[in-house]
């Protein structure tokens, strides 16, 4: 058997065993993420590895494992810090590959036509901030949104106002200024039907994305 061929046997093995964790929030038996992506890494590495010979093969595989396995377990463990600190807070978090969304609706974040942070929505802040700040190589970006009430050119000025807002108190708890952009994009991405007073109350949202540095 050839050095290529034992390396996808050797990656078929681990992806069959060893690989599945416990949601500790679902109960749900999963494949760790950091498997996942450490496993994709190991693929394209060792393919290339298998091209050298002696010292130049170990320092590709050396390099490759430390970025696949790497990226993924520092978004897993954020991510679960993330979960654990705002269980009960309303904020909803999803995972998109390696970015983590999370997603803060209006009955948390602002009064209604106001940009001005609801004092309840700061201490919701100052927990992702303790995990933000323990985790400083990734990138935030907050987006504003608003429901279609009201003049598009108004529900963009209020939309970025909000976004501003959320991103000047992440700095302002020693969030590094170079990690964070804020910007708003009105009623223009609604997730509900702006017909209903429940799909306008789901648009008028704040969301912030979190994503490893490396990947920019």
């Amino acid at each position: 058997m050839d050095l290529k061929s034992k390396i996808m046997m050797t990656i078929l093995c681990l992806s069959l065993s060893g690989c599945q964790v416990m949601d500790p929030y679902t109960g749900e038996s999963k494949t760790s993420k950091a498997t996942t992506y450490g496993l994709g890494a190991a693929i394209v590495c060792g393919l290339i590895g298998a091209g050298k010979s002696g010292k130049r093969a170990r320092n590709a595989a050396a390099g490759c494992g430390a970025i696949g396995a790497g990226i993924g377990a520092y978004m897993d463990t954020q991510e679960n810090e993330l979960r654990k600190k705002l269980v009960g807070s309303g904020v909803q978090i999803e995972r998109e590959g390696d970015n983590i969304r999370l997603i803060m609706p209006s009955n948390i974040t602002f009064d209604t036509d106001r940009s001005n942070l609801k004092a309840s929505f700061t201490e919701v802040l100052n927990s992702i901030v303790l995990v933000l700040n323990h985790y400083p190589d990734t990138t935030l970006n907050i987006v504003g949104h608003t429901d279609s009430v009201g003049s598009d050119t108004y529900n963009l000025t209020l939309s970025n106002n909000r976004a501003n807002a959320v991103a000047q108190y992440l700095v302002s708890q020693n969030v590094s200024p170079s990690r964070v952009t804020a910007r708003g994009a009105g009623e223009r991405n609604p997730v509900a039907n702006n017909g209903t007073e429940s799909g306008r109350t789901l648009n008028r949202r704040v969301e912030l994305s979190i994503a490893p540095k490396n990947l920019q």
